[in-house]
């Protein structure tokens, strides 16, 4: 059994089946049938509404699965918010950002050194 609920990436439809079939170990055809039988018996509408939401809710599947627990909280974290994971990216970048600065900064100060040594000042 799987530790996590999440959609397949090779599933028919969104992948919810397959997702939550591999989650509780059962076949994915027996669940796929189970939800066909509930779709005629209780009704299209409230069925197709009910896999819709769960295309929505649940993530979709890792491409690499976390062998680890920091592994697994660091993909829950940017799955979890848009708005965190951009943060996360915007504070990386600003990062590097300052790193190339600070690289330019000692560039073009032994620039300035050596063109100063050349002409005399």
């Amino acid at each position: 059994m799987s530790q996590r609920l999440y959609r397949s990436r090779d599933g028919m439809i969104f992948g919810v089946c397959k997702g939550m079939a591999n989650h509780f170990d059962i076949s994915a055809f027996w669940l796929r049938l189970a939800l066909v039988v509930a779709f005629f018996v209780t009704g299209f509408f409230s069925i197709i509404i009910a896999y819709i939401v769960a295309a929505l809710i649940i993530k979709l599947e890792p491409v690499i699965q976390p062998q680890t627990e920091a592994e697994e909280e660091f993909y829950q974290s940017y799955t979890s918010s848009g708005s965190l994971g951009l943060s996360r990216l915007k504070s990386k970048f600003d990062s590097l950002d300052q790193r190339i600065r600070r690289i330019e900064s000692y560039v073009t100060n032994k620039a300035y050194d050596w063109e100063r040594r050349l002409h005399g000042e």
